[in-house]
């Protein structure tokens, strides 16, 4: 009778640790951050914020608010917009982390950086 009541104290304690395990890891889970969106708006023939800061995995959208095509590339490659005509965006996912300056080919006195941590 004892040793049933240990295997049964021990099975309790083993699906009560499981259980308490479980919910530890969802709340984790719920709370690592999802990728976020930025928008990088294109207007006066410049980029604002000309300085963006954001995490591997995050959404960037450039918004053309210009009456004339501007694009967004990185000097380095890692991206090229190709023109965005007026009123249209592009959006861009950054999966590698680094600080990436960005021309717009067309105009490239404009200039802006995105910084991928």
């Amino acid at each position: 009778m004892k040793s049933t009541l240990s295997r049964r104290a021990l099975v309790v304690s083993t699906v009560a640790l499981g259980l308490v395990m479980l919910g530890m890891t969802t709340r984790s889970a719920a709370g690592a951050a999802k990728p976020a969106t930025h928008t990088v708006t294109i207007e006066s023939t410049a980029f604002s914020p000309a300085e963006l800061d954001i995490k591997a995995g995050d959404t960037i959208v450039w918004i053309n608010k210009d009456p004339y095509p501007h694009s967004a590339a990185s000097e380095a490659g890692g991206f090229d917009s190709r023109p965005i005509a007026p009123g249209k965006s592009w959006k861009f996912i950054a999966r590698k982390t680094g600080d990436f300056p960005y021309t717009c080919s067309i105009h490239p006195s404009m200039k802006a950086t995105l910084h991928v941590k």
